[in-house]
């Protein structure tokens, strides 16, 4: 199983003085030595964590790949072009939301999507979408042209008591359809070191990114131990 790391919530506490503490740069390297096999950023419309300056420094000093998260803004897309990253993950985005909030709505932007997506494979980049674990919307991934999806895991983190069995399921089904269309199955939100063994045992997902959890445990051992917990439970369970 692949771990992304996400560090925006790094560049989140910087931005909070708007200072250069912490580096994100450095939060991306010791993810590196600590075994990441992705790091993922997303560069938001309204920059309210990562930077330009962020994607091009990252980009240019890691030796692992750089999953850039992405909407479908032009202004986006084009520096999706110039930095040409190993993946985009193309997700939904709305300035009021604190966190990404849903699935990507593949029908609504299908027409855009079908533009953006040839345009970033014929820069040789592959193309995931975000989307809610809903057998149609993956279909639609299909169909638009995406490589891959990246299952919203949301709704599982933040199930109780019966739901949590029934948002599993769900998880379980989507992954199993996806595999079996011929996309690659990534998972991620709200993923954390008590829930992630359920979904690192899903046969056919091959990745997982997580972020705001594994920047929360740094916050008292450090980032290098929180990683190298998070890719135990993800390796071992």
């Amino acid at each position: 199983m692949l771990l992304g790391i996400n560090i925006d919530h790094v560049a989140t506490l910087r931005q909070a003085r708007m200072g250069v503490e912490p580096s994100v740069l450095d939060a991306a390297i010791v993810a590196e030595q600590a075994g990441a096999d992705l790091i993922t950023i997303h560069l938001r419309e309204d920059r309210r964590h990562i930077q330009d300056r962020d994607v091009d420094q990252i980009k240019a000093n890691i030796k692992i790949p750089l999953n850039f998260e992405m909407s479908l803004v032009e202004e986006i897309v084009l520096k999706a072009l110039a930095i040409k990253p190993y993946k985009v993950t193309i997700v939904p985005e709305k300035r009021e939301e604190i966190t990404t909030e849903g699935g990507l709505n593949v029908d609504l932007y299908r027409q855009r999507l079908v533009e953006v997506i040839k345009r970033l494979k014929n820069e040789g980049i592959i193309v995931s979408l975000f989307v809610d674990p809903s057998l149609d919307v993956i279909k639609d991934s299909k169909d638009v042209g995406a490589d891959a999806i990246e299952i919203h895991t949301g709704q599982y983190s933040h199930a109780k008591g019966e739901d949590f069995q029934v948002e599993l399921e769900k998880v379980k089904k989507a992954v199993k359809y996806a595999d079996s269309i011929g996309l690659e199955v990534h998972a991620g939100h709200g993923l954390n070191y008590q829930n992630v063994g359920y979904i690192a045992k899903i046969p056919k997902l091959v990745e997982l990114n997580i972020g705001h959890s594994i920047i929360s445990r740094a916050v008292f051992v450090g980032l290098e131990q929180a990683i190298k917990e998070m890719k135990a439970l993800v390796n071992v369970l």
